[in-house]
């Protein structure tokens, strides 16, 4: 019994020659070679021997095993250092294929190699490691399998052919010239072992994973059953110029002219010198399904100088299809490019040899990752030096396994590196090569391109094929405006395409907004509008009809003024002695002495106060110091506390009507304050009269019904030394009688005309004719606006100089316009002077009159006549000379009339363009119709705010909360407020309809407030759109967006515009009901 050796060492320059036939190495342990040691099985004069080492483990560092014939190992583990293996199986084919197994692990390192030029197979079951720079296998056909990893690192080489051996094996290769695909190729065997009618020269079979970072490069390179393949940045995967010479699309060459580049996928490029042309090589091959290698130039039968094709890349097949190949380096099979020059024998040059075609790369997988800056080419090779043709593109093609569809579908590529195929380019005049070809297998329904990517959105693919114009646009006939064709998952196979709205609010299937869905419930905008209009035209004669039943017995409109009216009743204060139980007439009359009227207008800001001389009228029956006192005194009863202000700023702000009404509220409780400080409080010691003092009668206060204006009685107390009658009653006039209100839509401009006024000119014109000029006036006044006031007051001017003064004339009375007490903040009060003809009045009463009180009278009438002719020159509010008090009474001030008007001052609020639509007008009549159509706008109105609401709620509730509560109540409060007017009854009714036109246009600025709101919210929506493109839907470009956002403002804007025309017409129709009034004829106007 032979013993196995354990372990055998050679080191040290040691050599071991084993020159038999058939020999076996075995041991039972190590095999090392160290330092400079080496081992040669065979002879190198007849390499046909067979050789078999068996050991558990061969380490060599810096020696060398040389084989000649066929060598067999059998290790766990081989680890070379600086080491070689040498395998020489001889120029005949005579020996078998080499086999080195290495159960556990195979390492190379520091330069190490493996090379043979005989066939090679290297099999594991292990790690495979090329470790850096200088490590390689290589064969001139290899065959590496069942490892469980390859690791080829930065500078190593895996490679077949061997690099002495390239063109004797490409001479053997038969597939330059068969038009079939091997079947080997697409249905590898399972064994994965050596067989020679194979086509591959580079195969690596069942390695699970297999990482490339140096070089891995062979004319055919078979990947097959792997699971992963990865390509580090700096790897690569080659098969460039390592393909045919010549091949089925050789490209020609003329004896002197230039060659025609080879083809493949696409035709060779033309190559043309000295004006002659060689044709490029034809395209053959199957772009579908690749397996040829690339052709060469062919070059001249005189010259080997020509250009290969590409070789032949296949990864996986078609039952083992790889798992991954993930791409951060490269993998090409490109076509050779000519880099030399071609001479003669003379030393002249010929034209340049073409350029050779790209090869083929198929790749059988599941997922792809072609990283930045990577690449995957088959492109041809560049024409030679002087006209040479480029060589044709090659073919790529991906045959993906297993696309999964429908919801389970997956990406199966992330390209984001280089696919090319292109041909390459002609020197000089020879043309370029055309491009090959890049494929993809069929894809199925939903998924095109080369990938199998999804379809793009909007479009549909319902038959198998790669193709992008397959994917069909989807119809956007049925497609809502606010819709876009949705991604799903696996594309769509069928139309019609899903869609959905473009933001969650809309609703499906329409995208309607809510709005919407509730207009075309109805069959859309129009019929919507008209459906609404007849409802709203039946509620409202409903509810005109339900107003007159409930009891409208006073449905004729009131003759007298109905602010007269309104404040009579809601403001019971004593106006004078004639409201007195017990006094009489004419002891009221004879008592009275003068009105003293507040100035300022009466708000937070400037309170009523009085002046503080008295006037010339009441200098003999006051103290001056004890009236100067009373003054300071009731200006701080007429003040205003700080808190009463702030709130009215308040109010204005949140609800203006709230506001006007708090401050008429403050009003009516400073006159009552006002009332009964002078009543009870005040001891009336500024007062000579003892029984005025005595009995609190020398002093009233009183105001006009709309608060606007405030004033001071005095009267005679009965003790003091005094005139006659007559003498007293001559010292009023003339008289300033200042109007009430202030030009404003809410207090007009009025005259009010109390007992007290009536029985003093009841002296010279009647009670009716008095009356009469009141209401004639109070209705020219009512048209007056502050805010254009010198239009505006100037037909008063030419109605009192028609109309009034012809008539007052005849009783010795004639009244001008004026204006009095100017104020620090450019305030000042309307009204008229009303002025005595003394003579007249002598006439009248002889009996009354001593001779003293004519010499009197006929003085004042001298200096009236030239105050008056004074009057129509000077200007208003720039002199208060002494003859002007006289004129107006004692009072600052000065005569309005055409040549004064216009130098009126007047202001205007940030609330003026608003009194554009709430304008004090004439009575048009038409009562019952104006009250129907204000109920039909009134429930239109309120239909359009609520529908606005809705659309406002829909797009956002920050935009409904603006829009509701900008102002707050003020949206919803008219619809209240107008119902309380029509069904309103008794005086008041016209104040209650002028506040219900307050709250109609305060809403204005919701609407104003709606309107910047959705302008911004369409901005934003646009900027929004625009930044998508959305190619495949043109339609949905046009009006997507809610581009008629603004027509429910604008309609509920013009509503409220009617609405507050029409309300100004009723207002008036209420308050004026004899037309005569505007007669312009003076005649019928004093027809009574």
């Amino acid at each position: 019994m032979t013993r196995l050796w354990s372990n055998v060492l050679v080191e040290c320059n040691a050599r071991v020659l084993v020159p038999l036939l058939w020999s076996r190495v075995q041991v039972t342990g190590q095999i090392r070679l160290l330092t400079k040691g080496s081992i040669c099985f065979g002879l190198s004069e007849n390499p046909i021997s067979e050789f078999e080492l068996v050991a558990e483990e061969l380490l060599m560092s810096d020696s060398v095993i040389k084989v000649y014939g066929a060598f067999r190992m059998y290790v766990k583990v081989l680890l070379m250092w600086d080491s070689k293996i040498q395998i020489d199986g001889g120029t005949k084919d005579v020996v078998l294929a080499s086999m080195l197994e290495a159960r556990n692990l195979v390492v190379l390192r520091h330069g190490s190699v493996i090379s043979s030029n005989a066939d090679l197979m290297v099999y594991g079951q292990g790690l495979l490691n090329l470790s850096g720079p200088g490590d390689g296998i290589k064969a001139r056909r290899l065959f590496l399998s069942l490892f469980y990893n390859i690791e080829v690192g930065p500078g190593s080489l895996v490679q077949a052919p061997h690099d002495e051996t390239v063109q004797s094996s490409l001479d053997a290769l038969s597939r330059c010239e068969s038009k079939t695909c091997p079947s080997e190729l697409i249905t590898p065997p399972d064994d994965c072992h050596v067989n020679r009618s194979l086509s591959f020269t580079l195969q690596i079979c069942r390695v699970e994973d297999i990482t490339v970072s140096g070089i891995v490069r062979g004319s055919i390179i078979h990947i097959h059953r792997a699971r992963t393949v990865t390509i580090a940045k700096d790897g690569t995967i080659s098969a460039s110029e390592l393909g045919c010479k010549e091949g089925i699309g050789k490209g020609t060459f003329l004896k002197y002219g230039a060659g025609g580049g080879a083809g493949h996928g696409g035709r060779g490029g033309t190559g043309i010198y000295n004006g002659m042309k060689s044709d490029g090589g034809l395209a053959y091959g199957n772009a579908d399904l690749p397996c040829e290698l690339g052709s060469g130039s062919g070059g001249s039968a005189v010259s080997a100088d020509s250009t290969a094709g590409g070789g032949l890349i296949v990864i996986g097949s078609m039952k083992w299809p790889l798992s991954r190949l993930l791409i951060y380096g490269s993998m090409n099979s490109d076509g050779e490019s000519h880099r030399g020059t071609t001479g003669n024998s003379n030393g002249t040059f010929k034209g340049g040899v073409g350029g050779g075609s790209g090869g083929s790369i198929l790749l059988f997988l599941q997922w792809l990752l072609l990283e930045k800056n990577s690449s995957l080419s088959a492109s041809g090779g560049n024409g030679g030096v002087y006209g040479g043709g480029g060589g044709g593109g090659g073919r790529i093609h991906f045959h993906w396994s297993n696309i999964a569809t429908g919801d389970e579908y997956v990406q199966i590529a992330s390209v984001n590196g280089t696919v090319a195929s292109s041909g390459g380019s002609g020197n000089n005049d020879g043309h370029f090569g055309q491009d090959g070809t890049i494929t993809g297998k069929k894809c199925p329904m939903g998924l095109y391109g080369t990938f199998c990517t999804e379809c793009p959105v909007g479009t549909y693919k319902n038959v198998t094929g790669s193709n992008s114009s397959l994917c069909s646009p989807c119809s956007v006939v049925s497609l809502p405006n606010r819709a876009d064709f949705v991604y799903v998952r696996g594309g769509v196979t069928e139309p019609p395409c899903p869609y959905k709205c473009i933001s969650d609010k809309y609703k499906m299937p329409n995208c309607y907004t809510p709005l919407e869905e509730l207009m075309y419930t109805f069959g859309g905008p129009w019929s919507f509008a008209i459906i609404l209009s007849f409802t709203i035209i039946l509620l409202a004669l409903i509810l005109s009809a339900l107003r007159i039943k409930i009891g409208e017995s006073d449905i004729t409109y009131r003759a007298t003024n109905a602010i007269h009216n309104d404040g009579c009743s809601s403001f019971p204060f004593l106006l004078s002695l004639a409201e007195v139980p017990g006094a009489s007439r004419a002891e009221e009359t004879q008592s009275h002495v003068h009105r003293m009227y507040f100035m300022g207008p009466n708000t937070f800001r400037e309170p009523w106060h009085l002046p503080y001389s008295p006037p010339d009228a009441i200098i003999r029956i006051v103290y001056e110091d004890a009236f100067n006192r009373f003054i300071d005194e009731i200006n701080l009863v007429a003040a205003y506390e700080w808190w009463e202000g702030s709130i009215h700023s308040i109010l204005s702000v949140l609800a203006y009507p709230c506001a006007w009404s708090w401050k008429q509220w403050r009003r009516r409780k400073k006159i009552h304050r006002l009332q009964e400080y002078v009543k009870s409080e005040y001891d009336h010691s500024c007062l000579r009269s003892c029984r005025s003092r005595a009995l609190y009668k020398g002093l009233k206060v009183g105001s006009t019904p709309d608060l606007m204006v405030a004033y001071i009685d005095f009267f005679l107390g009965g003790d003091e030394k005094r005139l006659d009658v007559a003498s007293t009653i001559q010292k009023r006039f003339p008289m300033c009688l200042i109007f009430g209100g202030d030009g404003s839509y809410m207090s007009p401009y009025y005259l009010h005309s109390d007992t007290l006024l009536s029985n003093l000119l009841g002296q010279y014109v009647s009670t009716a004719i008095w009356n009469r000029l009141v209401a004639g006036l109070n209705a020219q006044l009512r048209t007056v606006r502050q805010g254009g006031i010198r239009s505006t007051l100037s037909p008063v001017v030419t109605w009192i100089n028609s109309h009034g003064n012809p008539q007052l004339e005849r009783h010795g009375v004639r009244v001008e316009l004026g204006w009095f007490q100017s104020t620090a903040s450019g305030y000042y009060q309307l009204g008229i002077v009303v002025a005595v003809n003394e003579n007249f009045y002598k006439s009248l009463h002889p009996h009354e009159h001593g001779p003293e009180f004519g010499e009197r009278s006929r003085k004042n009438i001298a200096v009236l006549l030239q105050d008056f002719n004074q009057a129509n020159q000077d200007q208003p509010c720039t002199s208060y000379a002494v003859s002007r008090k006289r004129l107006t009474g004692g009072v600052n001030g000065g005569i309005i009339n055409e040549g004064t008007l216009e130098s009126l001052d007047y202001k205007r609020d940030y609330l003026f363009p608003f009194s554009l639509l709430l304008q004090n007008s004439r009575p048009i009549g038409y009562a019952e119709t104006l009250q129907l159509l204000i109920c039909i706008l009134l429930l239109g109105d309120f239909s359009i705010t609520l529908l606005m609401l809705v659309q406002y709620y829909w797009i956002s509730v920050g935009a409904f909360l603006a829009v509701l509560l900008i102002p707050p109540l003020a949206l919803l409060s008219p619809f209240l407020a107008g119902l309380n007017a029509l069904f309103s009854r008794g005086p008041k009714r016209s104040s209650v309809t002028r506040i219900f036109a307050l709250w109609n246009i305060t809403s204005v600025i919701n609407i104003i407030v709606s309107m910047i709101y959705g302008a911004l919210y369409f901005w934003l929506s646009s900027l929004a759109v625009s930044s998508v493109h959305h190619v495949y839907n043109a339609k949905s470009f046009k009006s997507r967006e809610d581009n008629e956002w603004w027509i429910l403002p604008v309609i509920l804007f013009l509503i409220k515009s009617l609405q507050a025309g029409l309300v100004n017409w009723h207002v008036a129709n209420l308050e004026i009901q004899d037309y005569t009034l505007f007669s312009p004829d003076p005649d019928r106007f004093w027809a009574m």
